[in-house]
């Protein structure tokens, strides 16, 4: 199982902080699909994404108790 945690706006959308699923095997990109899709959350390609707290390309493959985060855009002023 891999623990997804959501930042920011994400939260908001997501009602949640977190997440638990088996994303193992699946690249970043492939799991932005399926949130994307499961939980119609269409901001979360826009998100960075870090894996165990390092910051994590599009191929990066996802591994078994891997702790996934998505951080969205930050604006301010």
């Amino acid at each position: 199982m891999n623990k997804i945690l959501f930042f920011a706006g994400l939260q908001e959308k997501m009602g949640k902080q977190s997440i638990e699923i088996d994303a193992s095997g699946q690249s970043v990109k492939q799991l932005k699909d399926y949130i994307e899709q499961e939980y119609n959350l269409s901001k979360v390609h826009e998100s960075m994404v870090a894996i165990n707290e390092e910051f994590a390309p599009g191929e990066e493959t996802i591994k078994e108790n891997d702790t996934i985060a998505f951080i969205p855009p930050v604006s301010g002023g």
